[in-house]
């Protein structure tokens, strides 16, 4: 059969969605991706309100992240960097805490901040050297234990890793107690100390966005949701089948494949807060952390400290919360800018918009950095992609899909092989 023949179905138009789509294209064939909302992106979007470029959630692409370089075209994108640290608000003061070697306007700010002892920050240096060396499979066969306890280990204080390495790994692993793999905490930073934490100039949909410019020989099905997936067939919603050579479910899969065992994803969730402010209280493109074991805030960032697509008049400032809580908006949005004016001494103009993210990362143990091709096929013709197959991360979302295409491949051509020498010795 010729390639454009086949039926190939994408469940997904997140990040693993659109890479299985450009790795199918490559080896000539045309997949159709199914999504069931408006536009590419999945839990990687950006609205634009009011002039104001609000992310789904506060989110960055690192730099030095294998498959993001691989795929993507950091100049289009206008990547805008982060400083390499963090303000910690403590007793209504900022402290900042940096990386002089990276940005030497940081260095005596950070000499003379209390977060944490000077032999803390000697210790900080000897993990950033440490695991610049370190190579990705040597961290993700280590044994696997808890961020926190890994930390103690390191010899860090009490002081550091509750007014530094608590919020700041909070906010990126979703969750206050840094129950999160080792494995993972070593990987991220590792990132963080060879690369840069960014966002493209557009918003973080500019990273989907680009994505989909690449497909060329992609049909694409918007707005349709995908009741179940079966051997031969995709089931929409509306009751309409789709006849199916393979597919790849770029989505959680328990949903949509039968008697599926051993594949329900838990998930972590946040709250991402958006406001108007009349000023900047930080100046330079740095996260905001909130120490205090009080507060529900987990970290703050100003998005006007770095260039945006729109220019907009006032400051826009992110807040996130990764503390479980049951306010409702109206006394979630109170309680926030209480902690913002108690805390940080910042004061809102307005609310713009809340996002409340359920399925905001995979809550994973025995975490990995790669896998087979072979090991996505859960069935003779689908198979999985998505970083809940591997870790939490962008870049693991983009190699599961590249990876579920190959497998795809692999069953194909190997087929096409086999069909071919059977007809040559007849």
């Amino acid at each position: 059969m010729d390639k454009k023949a086949y039926n190939i179905h994408i469940i997904g138009a997140g990040l693993s969605g659109l890479i299985a789509a450009q790795v199918l294209e490559q080896k000539g064939y045309h997949p159709t991706i199914i999504e069931a909302t408006d536009r590419v992106g999945g839990r990687v979007k950006t609205d634009f309100i009011e002039g104001y470029q609000l992310d789904h959630g506060f989110q960055v692409l690192l730099t030095e992240y294998p498959m993001a370089k691989k795929y993507l075209d950091y100049e289009t994108l206008e990547l805008q960097k982060f400083y390499s640290g963090a303000v910690v608000f403590n007793d209504g003061k900022q402290k900042i805490i940096g990386d002089p070697l990276r940005n030497p306007s940081l260095l005596l700010k950070t000499l003379a901040a209390n977060v944490g002892s000077f032999s803390d920050k000697l210790k900080i240096l000897k993990l950033n050297a440490a695991l610049k060396k370190k190579t990705l499979s040597a961290i993700f066969n280590a044994p696997e234990t808890s961020t926190l306890k890994l930390l103690t280990t390191y010899g860090f204080s009490q002081n550091i890793i509750q007014n530094f390495f608590k919020p700041f790994f909070s906010g990126i692993f979703l969750e206050p107690k840094l129950a999160t793999s080792s494995r993972m905490f070593e990987f991220v930073y590792k990132m963080f100390g060879t690369g840069y934490a960014s966002l493209p100039k557009a918003g973080i949909e500019a990273i989907p966005k680009q994505l989909k410019t690449n497909l060329k020989n992609t049909s694409w099905l918007f707005n349709s949701r995908v009741e179940r997936v079966e051997d031969g067939k995709v089931v929409l919603s509306d009751g309409q089948e789709l006849q199916s050579h393979f597919a790849i479910i770029a989505t959680t899969p328990d949903q949509l494949i039968s008697n599926l065992k051993n594949q329900s994803t838990t998930w972590k969730s946040c709250d991402t807060l958006y406001f108007e402010t009349e000023n900047r209280l930080i100046s330079k493109p740095l996260i905001g952390l909130l120490s205090n074991k009080e507060t529900l805030i987990n970290n703050i960032f100003y998005h006007t400290s770095i260039e945006t697509t729109n220019t907009p008049q006032k400051q826009l400032l992110s807040v996130t919360v990764v503390k479980n809580h049951s306010l409702t908006e109206q006394e979630l949005q109170k309680r926030i800018e209480e902690e913002l004016g108690r805390f940080c001494k910042i004061n809102t103009l307005r609310f713009l918009k809340r996002y409340q993210i359920s399925q905001a990362l995979p809550n994973l143990s025995n975490i990995q950095y790669d896998l087979a091709p072979s090991e996505t096929k859960i069935k003779d013709t689908i198979f999985l992609a998505g970083d809940h197959l591997l870790n939490g991360s962008l870049n693991a979302a983009m190699l599961s899909g590249e990876k579920a295409a190959l497998g795809l491949i692999e069953v194909l051509e190997e087929g096409q092989n086999l069909a071919q020498f059977t007809s040559e010795y007849r």
